[in-house]
């Protein structure tokens, strides 16, 4: 409302994202961090506390989102062999990250947690980084790891001085900033365009004469774009997870 008041439209930006404290330092996208958590904690409690040979549908949808977790992202990535104990962990990061994004499509709360660079950073510097790290180096040793990583089979001798350190950089630098920097460029873009075309919509409203008439077309906009990014913040938490399960598997690969 206070952007699209006045004789002039503000256009939202970044500005809009840093929310004021609701008390002390905690701001709204820290307590969406806890409510996620809290509110993916009861959803697997609940539909494991009464189990049945033939489920219900609170308990069918629990083992469909277990399943695709395990079967569809972790096994299919990690491998038959090595994926088992990697199953709590990427069903975790991914509904972590799914619950998160999803923040910013329910009324009221409207603000998708991921669009703070800072909060997928965390779960990628943090989670993800050292534990494929971890696993590369116990499986492999230092050495073995550190050279699994940087050196491909069959690259010629003399290509190896460019291409080690491209492969470091790539492989211990880049690949978590990537993770993270890609969720967070659509939750924030998405958000951002609905702001825009939701905003524009109520000044064009609001501001009387012919430009009413041109309101209804924002929010069409605004609807549409809702569709959309709901498809995109389901699809950026299963490529979030999917990756943290493709680096797991690729440092406990035999080959590069």
């Amino acid at each position: 409302m206070v952007l699209a008041s006045g004789d002039k439209f503000v256009a939202p930006g970044v500005k809009d994202f840093f929310l004021p404290p609701i008390f002390g330092e905690v701001t709204k996208p820290m307590v969406l961090l806890v409510l996620s958590i809290l509110i993916i904690g009861a959803f697997f409690i609940a539909a494991s506390r009464n189990l049945k040979l033939i489920p219900g549908k609170f308990q069918f949808a629990a083992e469909s989102v277990y399943d695709f977790g395990r079967n569809n992202i972790t096994r299919e990535q990690i491998g038959a062999k090595d994926f088992k104990p990697f199953v709590p962990l990427i069903l975790t990061i991914f509904c972590f990250v799914l619950v998160n994004n999803l923040f910013g499509l329910i009324p009221i709360i409207q603000f998708p947690t991921m669009s703070h660079i800072g909060f997928p950073l965390a779960v990628s510097l943090l989670v993800v980084y050292p534990v494929y790290h971890f696993v590369g180096f116990k499986r492999h040793g230092f050495v073995g790891y550190l050279k699994h990583q940087t050196v491909p089979p069959g690259a010629p001798w003399f290509v190896l001085p460019l291409l080690i350190p491209i492969e470091f950089f790539q492989k211990f630098i880049l690949n978590p900033l990537t993770l993270a920097i890609r969720v967070f460029a659509a939750m924030f873009a998405g958000h951002l365009l609905l702001l825009v075309f939701t905003l524009a919509g109520e000044f064009l409203l609001l501001n009387g004469g012919l430009t009413v008439i041109v309101a209804p077309v924002s929010f069409a906009f605004a609807l549409a774009l809702t569709f959309l990014e709901a498809l995109i913040m389901c699809l950026q938490a299963y490529i979030f997870a999917l990756l943290s399960a493709s680096y797991i598997g690729m440092a406990l690969a035999e080959e590069h």
